[in-house]
């Protein structure tokens, strides 16, 4: 039997023994929400769908439903067979305590319709129910094994709460009043530390939000020592007259959670992270790297994590087009941010020894 393994990111497709990204695999489109009836741009008779036809098993984890949707389709055309996904053995796994498919300025019910759950699919899905929590089991410790049923109540509402509505979780962590002391406790002496590689890339600080995550990286990188650089994007609109409509100073100070912003100040020895799959599965989404080197056109970085950790690359500038704003427009720049703080969702397949939450804001709120 042939099986294939993909993943909804990059960053979780390095997980997996010869996993790659569902969208490079079948092809899905990008702008998947606004798209009605998606299918996936494989043709019955391409080299692609002749690939398909020798997999009888995939193993999918945790995806938008119009992703499954569009591989349905696909599938069924493709094996000329009208049982869900043409009658070959999808096995997808997941926690629907965790978070919901993200829908940018959507409502929970937003969220809800996302779900597999709300799909013509999940009639045809037999649901099998994992109980043991083998990493846990296996620790033979009864602290961890209490912090996991602990997380087991709370995802199914069974804590108890006080009379203004919290929570009380007993030796969780240790609470930090403000956000310079928490950013010293997670990076001490960073002016020295930020070159030991190992120690770097096992600690982050995570936010609800990319305004908190800006912020906080802003903050730490002025305190590595060494000049900074600062990297400006190009942005265009694609239809050419659009440009009167959309000036160039209105493009650069848009932001969107899936491109890197118009400024772009880094330092030698800072902690970035990749945004585009650009050589799987050395260099995904979510890879996580420190700068080596910095040029005008090109950015030499050295892997930390991964089979690939310890690698030199070179990281050049692509274009960016974002797909669910109201008109379309283009930003040339190197596709990293700063990552020594990342947001809760981006952390989700990334391996930290040492972590800080930020909760000032509320968590989860759009997910």
């Amino acid at each position: 039997m042939i099986a294939l393994a993909v993943a909804s990111s990059g960053i979780a497709a390095t997980l997996l023994t010869g996993g790659r990204t569902a969208h490079s695999v079948f092809k899905l489109p990008l702008n998947l929400p606004c798209v009605e009836n998606p299918i996936c741009n494989i043709s019955r008779n391409s080299d692609k769908a002749k690939v398909l036809r020798m997999y009888k098993l995939i193993v999918w984890h945790m995806t938008h439903k119009y992703a499954l949707e569009a591989l349905d389709a696909t599938m069924k055309d493709i094996f000329q067979n009208d049982k869900c996904m043409g009658g070959i053995t999808l096995v997808l796994s997941g926690d629907f305590r965790q978070t919901l498919p993200v829908i940018p300025r959507g409502t929970k019910a937003d969220e809800l319709h996302a779900s597999i759950k709300s799909s013509y699919i999940w009639k045809d899905v037999q649901r099998f129910g994992l109980k043991t929590n083998m990493r846990v089991h296996l620790t033979g410790d009864a602290s961890t094994q209490q912090f996991a049923q602990n997380l087991l109540h709370l995802g199914n509402g069974e804590m108890a709460i006080d009379n203004e509505g919290f929570i009380s979780l007993e030796n969780i962590g240790n609470i930090i009043i403000t956000m310079e002391e928490l950013k010293d406790r997670l990076f001490p002496n960073i002016e020295n530390n930020f070159q030991d590689k190992k120690w770097l890339c096992e600690r982050a600080i995570l936010s609800p939000t990319n305004d908190g995550v800006k912020i906080i990286n802003n903050q730490l990188l002025k305190k590595l020592t060494g000049a900074s650089q600062i990297y400006k994007s190009v942005d265009t609109t694609v239809e050419t007259n659009q440009a009167v409509d959309y000036p160039t100073e209105f493009l650069n100070s848009l932001e969107h959670s899936g491109i890197p912003a118009h400024k772009l100040e880094l330092k030698i020895g800072a902690h970035i992270m990749l945004l585009r799959n650009l050589d799987p599965p050395a260099l995904c989404n979510g890879t996580r790297l420190i700068v080596k080197k910095l040029m005008t056109n090109v950015i030499e970085a050295v892997i930390l994590t991964g089979h690939s950790a310890g690698k030199d690359v070179f990281i050049p500038r692509i274009p960016h087009i974002p797909s669910d704003v109201l008109f379309e427009f283009k930003r040339l720049q190197f596709p990293v941010r700063l990552s020594f703080a990342m947001s809760i969702n981006k952390s989700q397949g990334q391996s930290l020894k040492v972590v800080g939450l930020d909760l000032q804001r509320p968590c989860f709120s759009n997910g």
